[in-house]
């Protein structure tokens, strides 16, 4: 050792590591030299090799490590699998188990050398994710939740914790090295007992349970048992730091003492200090960023106290976390952080213990299989004690056992516990593979095995009252919407909606509030709940931005239904991915029966009156609900309506169609409000065009024959029309016009030449209508979701004054549209022509009949 290093650096250092194994190999006892200068290299074309080099590899490390993880995300996310699970498999296919066998792989890119800078950068990652647990981590949401959560928590951790402990007396003699009963007992009852909160969170928003009882009671389970883990994880380092036994036997106590000195310290000292910050800097102002920095800071010094103390230093950056109050700074901090941490270093967390795990090292069938029996069996009696306790409280027996899968989620916390077992001498090399491939199996069956147990309870039998026309046929029933709201600049277009809607204490209007919540991730987000009366007895806590925006949401309905008469809102909440948040739409439409989702356009009006996409993803989920909807849907493009006031100038443009059927039918609830003006402009075919149909629907009178689809939507908007102009003769609110026109370049003439005089423009969507009179509107459609008129109406160079609601009617089942006796008979015999009022030849071509006059 002693010898120069024959290269351009001369500096050596001889390091001895711990017990770190790499590729299949213990350094517990392995000498590694290295040249500490040769950091960054002269490049390729001075000879030198980049991989010789500490900076390079990392970086190539790193880049491998994330690309894998992130391929393997890739490809398991059609199973559902959460991520921790693709991180940790990958991390175990770069180490000696796959492709660590092979040694040149082994040697160039991940030399013993190395180790010293891949660890070091794996555990600031795992520092500053760590904090970010903790600063999503909302305790307040335990005393909301109430006794049932907590006594889930205990029974759910209880009996696995003294499965693991009573099996570790035969276990200790095989797996462990670690002298210390005391800290083997801990380490084996936390592993097989915890809960991974955040792995949970993510795995109950893919399944669509969060916002269910059993999402709730399993994430307030899965947050006390994080917390009780991270306790008995702290009193088991704390026995591992005694090993020296006869030097100082007192010092896992001190450990403890520190320990309890540290948390006191930072709720009763450090909370205080960031609750100053949060008070000095005015609400909607950005913190200093000398805050920011001092408590980004402040995770490395709290992890290097309780490196110091003899805790891990991942316990001190949890608690620092803990402290942050959930709000803006937690919001601030979470957004500078949480893609680089998770995205970046982390993956290092995972390939560090992927390159420790050594499947070959697994020689021991016997040990092999009673450890992996205790594993089970824990898991086994984690289910056995949530599903009693959830009995006891009711719940269905399906209910109750997948809150027990659930709640056998492993994640990172397992790993971190693993790790520090394995650093501590307390768990060997043997022990180490098998539970990191259990917890991965047992995490991944999660997934598969909630979805073929849990069978929530069915829907009620499906209802008829899909449509507003169906609704029609009862006019004092009560006409249930479901409006959906992205964000908090939404609330007053729907309101305003609403208000024209003419809700009257005859024909109340039931509204679900629906906020549609991204789901990004961040357990923070997923925490959100509707509660009023814990809202009203509790003090007034920082919130995060989601929350906040949820909180003026609700307060925005409830204050408008304390005013409106014949209005009811219930506020509710979806967090979903933009990708699925349609099916939370649609299952929550049906689930509560309504007639109508209202939808906001995924573009708003900014200062300029121009048209602007806050965020994309939007527009898909408007197209997933208009596919799969329920009911009939409505899409609203707001651009202003709310300044118009309780008074409404509406028109509503009818080419024919189930579509157009619905929206007259709902423009004309609108027009029952006394202060609302209707115009119904039916656009007709020209001459020519109106020759050829009644040519091609030229008949023997005197044979009877079966309708086609097209006559029979024309007959029945025949006698919608028809109905509509007599029941609303006489009134001076409606008026109705016939707009004739031959191709598409007249109906966009005539709809230009009306623009100025509306406020709101209720149209259908259009889906099958044939018609010359949209001729080539579709050849440059920029949302054709909206159907060729509502796409025209919400162009960004027609009128920035106007709003569209565009209407879809519900059209399944086959059993939906509402038919009055004698119709069939009315579909047949057509010799009589529909009754129109009188009729007035206009300009453009309109031939008018003003029902008011």
């Amino acid at each position: 050792m002693g010898a120069t290093h024959h290269h351009r650096h001369f500096g050596v250092a001889v390091s001895h590591a711990s017990s770190v194994a790499v590729n299949g190999t213990d350094l517990s006892s392995t000498i590694v030299c290295y040249a500490p200068t040769m950091i960054t290299t002269n490049g390729i074309w001075q000879g030198d090799n980049p991989l010789n080099y500490s900076l390079p590899l990392f970086i190539l490390q790193l880049t491998l490590i994330v690309f894998t993880t992130r391929s393997l995300v890739i490809l398991l996310k059609p199973l559902r699998q959460p991520r921790v699970v693709a991180e940790i498999i990958g991390g175990v296919l770069l180490g000696p188990s796959v492709l660590g066998r092979f040694d040149h792989f082994a040697i160039n890119l991940f030399p013993l050398r190395s180790v010293a800078v891949l660890e070091t950068m794996a555990h600031l990652g795992l520092l500053y994710f760590l904090f970010l647990v903790g600063v999503e981590m909302d305790l307040a949401v335990l005393s909301r939740t109430g006794r049932r959560g907590l006594i889930v928590a205990v029974s759910g951790m209880a009996l696995p914790f003294a499965v693991g402990t009573s099996s570790s007396f035969l276990l200790k003699p095989h797996v462990s090295k670690n002298l210390h009963a005391g800290a083997f007992l801990l380490f084996l009852g936390v592993a097989v007992s915890v809960t991974a909160f955040p792995v949970l969170a993510r795995i109950l928003a893919e399944l669509k349970l969060l916002n269910s009882e059993l999402g709730r009671i399993a994430m307030s389970s899965a947050l006390a048992n994080d917390i009780a883990a991270w306790v008995l994880l702290a009193l088991a380092i704390a026995l591992t730091e005694n090993d020296g036994g006869a030097s100082n036997p007192l010092a896992s106590l001190w450990v403890l003492l520190s320990g309890a000195a540290f948390v006191a310290f930072c709720f009763f000292a450090l909370r205080p200090a960031v609750d100053w910050v949060i008070r000095r800097t005015p609400e909607g102002e950005p913190f200093n960023e000398f805050y920011i920095c001092t408590i980004l800071t402040g995770v490395m010094v709290c992890g290097l106290i309780t490196d110091a103390i003899g805790i891990h230093s991942v316990f001190g950056a949890f608690i620092f976390g803990l402290v942050i109050p959930t709000g803006p700074l937690g919001t601030v901090l979470i957004e500078k952080l949480e893609d680089f941490v998770s995205g970046i270093l982390l993956p290092l967390f995972f390939a560090i213990s992927g390159l420790r795990t050594n499947l070959a090292a697994i020689t021991n069938p016997r040990t092999a299989c009673f450890l992996v029996l205790v594993i089970l069996v824990a898991g086994a009696a984690k289910i056995a004690g949530t599903l009693l306790v959830a009995l006891s409280y009711s719940m269905p027996f399906r209910e109750g056992l997948s809150l027990g899968v659930l709640m056998n989620t492993k994640g990172l916390i397992e790993m971190i516990i693993l790790n520090i077992g394995r650093d501590k001498q307390v768990l060997d090399e043997q022990s180490f593979a098998i539970m990191v491939v259990t917890s991965v199996l047992m995490t991944a069956a999660v997934v598969p095995v909630v979805t073929s147990v849990y069978r929530p309870a069915r829907r009620l039998q499906a209802y008829k009252r899909r449509t507003l026309q169906i609704q029609r046929t009862r006019p004092d029933a009560e006409l249930r919407m479901l409006a959906c709201v992205h964000a908090p600049r939404n609330v007053p277009s729907i309101i305003s909606l609403l208000e024209a809607s003419n809700p009257t204490k005859r024909s109340p209007i039931f509204v679900y509030a629906l906020h549609l919540v991204e789901l990004t991730g961040r357990a923070s987000a997923m925490l959100i709940v509707h509660n009023t009366a814990s809202r009203s007895n509790t003090t007034k806590a920082p919130m995060s931005r989601a929350q906040a925006q949820s909180e003026h949401i609700v307060h925005a309905f409830e204050n408008y239904e304390q005013h409106a008469g014949g209005v009811s809102v219930q506020p509710l909440t979806a967090i979903s991915p933009h990708s699925t948040m349609y099916e939370d739409v649609c299952g929550l439409a049906e689930d509560k029966r309504v007639a109508l989702i209202v939808l906001p356009f995924h573009k708003h009006q900014t200062v300029d009156g121009a048209m602007e996409a806050a965020n994309p993803a939007l527009r898909g989920v408007n197209q997933g609900v208009l596919a799969h909807a329920p009911c009939s849907v409505a899409v609203f493009v707001d651009r202003g309506l709310a300044r118009g006031g309780p008074a409404h100038d509406i028109v509503m443009l009818f080419f024919g169609g189930p579509d157009d059927r619905e929206a007259l039918t709902y423009a004309w609830r609108m027009a029952e409000q006394p202060a609302t003006r209707l115009a119904v402009f039916r656009f007709t075919p020209g001459d020519n065009a109106a020759l050829a149909w009644a040519a091609g629907s030229e008949k023997d009178p005197n044979v009877l024959t079966v309708m086609t689809d097209a006559e029979r939507e024309q007959a029945m908007d025949e006698e919608l029309l028809a109905e509509f102009q007599m029941k609303n003769m006489g009134e001076e609110s409606v008026a109705y016009a016939e707009v004739v026109a031959n191709n598409g370049e007249e109906t966009v003439a005539a709809i230009r030449s009306m623009e100025a005089v509306h406020d709101l423009y209720v149209v259908g969507r259009g889906r099958g209508v044939t018609t010359p009179l949209l001729s080539g509107l579709t050849d440059w459609s920029e949302c054709p979701e909206l159907g060729p008129i509502g796409d025209l109406l919400a162009s960004m160079d027609f009128s920035a004054a106007m709003s569209v609601l565009v209407v879809q009617q519900y059209v399944g089942g086959g059993g939906d549209v509402v038919e009055s006796p004698g119709r069939q008979q009315n579909y047949i015999s057509r010799g009589d022509r529909v009754r129109r009022g009188p009729h007035v030849t206009g300009k453009a071509g309109w031939s008018a009949s003003i029902l008011g006059t």
